[in-house]
């Protein structure tokens, strides 16, 4: 499988110009995936070292035969620990493209999709303890009732946590099918597959814990970046690109911006450009998961 069939690089062009690489530079890519950007990156380099982090173990058959690379199979949350292991300090850039691969989504098995049958997982990696299946048939009503409301924007979270809290007492939901015929009876007509992706999408980030994971990783990016060193973030729903907005611009992720006794802000960050860069109408045609897209650049203060 080569790397553009596991996975098509989201604004590959933008990416590599926001990370203004040093040809002698350290890089990070935190989402190493099908190595798209990865790639990319070290033709871009010379003595300079790129690591590519991925917690998905079937990535590692993406990996480049370079002795520039080093690929490290962890969370992204713990980046930082595993780069000291390496004796890296700080690196002059930073890239994470938050999207789920394309090679995940049609992996039936995984249970990403909306589009095909498969056992409710929905796990990055078969090292965390809790899939899709435990989340549905054991979480109380409430939580539920705050995973679909918050990570999914489900206008009618309540009603449906309530059904899924019944029917699973009938018997436990097993498969993706079993779960989007219930989803059906409350899908606005017409906007049915939004409605089962955007249920879908609330499962996954409560299965991965991909905010609080998400959280973890920007917090370390400002120990571990140079100054002036780059961060490039793309994100692909509301609640991940506010997250990355707000720490960029204010250093936090919510709250009250931080001025000094002159009245300038205070933050660790330097947004590059001043609005979220989004996918061309051409590269949208080219690949539609590029439709959803936002990439924030950053530069270290």
């Amino acid at each position: 499988m080569t790397a553009q069939q596991y996975h098509i690089p989201v604004m590959l062009g933008p990416c590599i110009e926001g990370l203004a690489i040093d040809p002698n530079g350290i890089y990070v890519d935190l989402t190493f995936g099908g190595g798209g950007h990865s790639l990319e990156i070290l033709k871009h380099l010379d003595k300079g070292h790129l690591y590519g982090f991925d917690q998905d173990s079937d990535a590692e058959a993406n990996v480049p035969s370079d002795e520039r690379f080093t690929f490290i199979q962890a969370n992204f949350r713990d980046f930082k620990k595993y780069l000291r292991l390496y004796g890296v300090q700080k690196v002059d850039g930073i890239l994470a493209d938050l999207g789920i691969s394309s090679h995940q989504i049609d992996e039936p098995k995984r249970g990403f999709s909306t589009r095909f049958d498969g056992n409710l997982d929905m796990r990055m990696s078969s090292d965390m303890d809790i899939s899709a299946k435990e989340v549905l048939n054991t979480y109380e009503e409430g939580r539920l009732h705050k995973i679909f409301g918050i990570y999914g924007e489900i206008k009618n979270a309540k009603t449906l946590a309530q059904a899924i809290a019944s029917e699973r007492t009938m018997k436990p939901f097993s498969t993706t099918e079993e779960f989007k015929e219930l989803l059906k009876k409350f899908a606005p007509r017409g906007k049915e597959f939004k409605y089962f992706a955007q249920v879908f999408q609330a499962l996954r980030i409560e299965v991965n814990d991909e905010m609080g994971a998400l959280e973890d990783m920007l917090k370390q990016t400002l120990e571990v970046l140079k100054p002036e060193g780059r961060l490039v973030i793309m994100s692909y729903h509301s609640l991940e690109d506010r997250l990355v907005k707000n720490f960029i611009s204010k250093g936090k992720f919510q709250g009250e911006v931080e001025k000094d006794f002159y009245g300038n802000l205070i933050r660790p960050l330097e947004p590059v450009t001043r609005k979220a860069r989004v996918a061309d109408a051409e590269e949208i045609q080219r690949n539609n998961r590029a439709r959803s897209a936002k990439l924030r650049i950053a530069k270290k203060l």
